[in-house]
């Protein structure tokens, strides 16, 4: 009963659905079923029931999943701890989008003011995992937007975003002060492939995957929403400070709440390496408030 197999447990755990746990461990849904299978068969009880419409948690179940998460945690402070000692201290940090652009530069430079001895290292996630991959254990900590589940996650907000539509500079409604989404009903969205963070995907796409309309394209990345829009002459939003090719242009969408960029990092697995690059983190969004009221 490895670590390996215990966050791969608890990601489906979390889910309850096979599916999604492997698009958020970033791989197919055989193996992880075969190791929850082995992991059943090492500890002699069934821990998940299956259904077609996902699985439940059986008692046993239940009480793995908690001895779980603690065992991961404690794990993942361990190997903070020794690292730290030891002078060789790894970070890893998720980022997704424009995150890094938005705060990342100066959010890099107090970092390496404040712990020079620390290795970050960079992973960048596509848009089908706003967590860059915290619930699996792939990052640390995460530079990315909101809104997605924060269930098990705190985040801490660095700016909000207003939200904007984008479309090419030369459709009919590109040249409007703002739009409001009855009158894009008519219009082809990108969509997120399933499995994608529901929150995440109703905040960020149209009514297409709602009302089971498959044929739109299917986005993963930033650039591939933006590409979208000129060759399958799609809509979609972005934030309006959000940089943009030659040809297109951000309208700005009435009624949508804005997008916060925030840092985010799991409650129950927060180490002091996490816990120092969130204050950091807080004390350049102070700085950066108080040089931009100066």
């Amino acid at each position: 009963m490895g670590l390996r197999t215990l966050r791969y447990f608890v990601a489906v755990a979390d889910e309850l659905h096979f599916g999604r746990a492997a698009v958020r461990l970033r791989m197919t849904q055989p193996p992880l079923s075969r190791a929850v299978r082995q992991l059943e068969t090492d500890l002699g009880c069934e821990l998940l029931r299956r259904s077609p419409s996902g699985v439940a948690l059986t008692p046993s179940g239940a009480v793995l999943y908690d001895e779980a998460r603690t065992l991961l945690a404690r794990a993942d402070q361990a190997r903070a701890r020794v690292a730290d000692t030891a002078g060789s201290a790894t970070l890893t940090l998720g980022t997704l989008a424009d995150s890094a652009e938005q705060f990342g530069t100066r959010l890099a430079a107090a970092y390496r003011r404040r712990r020079p001895g620390v290795d970050v290292r960079i992973r960048e996630a596509d848009l089908t995992d706003p967590t860059t991959g915290l619930r699996s254990g792939l990052v640390d900590v995460a530079l990315t937007r909101a809104p997605f589940d924060t269930t098990g996650i705190t985040t801490l907000v660095l700016r909000s975003d207003p939200i904007g539509v984008v479309l090419r500079t030369d459709d009919p409604l590109a040249d409007r002060d703002q739009l409001h989404r009855h009158e894009l009903a008519d219009r082809r969205w990108f969509q997120f492939p399933d499995g994608t963070d529901p929150v995440w995907r109703a905040f960020w796409t149209g009514p297409a995957q709602a009302d089971g309309h498959h044929d739109w394209p299917v986005v993963r990345t930033a650039h591939e929403c933006l590409q979208s829009v000129p060759w399958n002459g799609t809509v979609g939003l972005a934030p309006l400070a959000h940089a943009l090719p030659d040809g297109l242009t951000t309208v700005p969408l009435a009624g949508t709440p804005p997008s916060d960029l925030v840092i985010a990092w799991n409650t129950a697995h927060t180490t002091p390496l996490i816990r120092s690059f969130v204050r950091t983190a807080a004390t350049a969004l102070t700085d950066a408030a108080s040089a931009a009221g100066a």
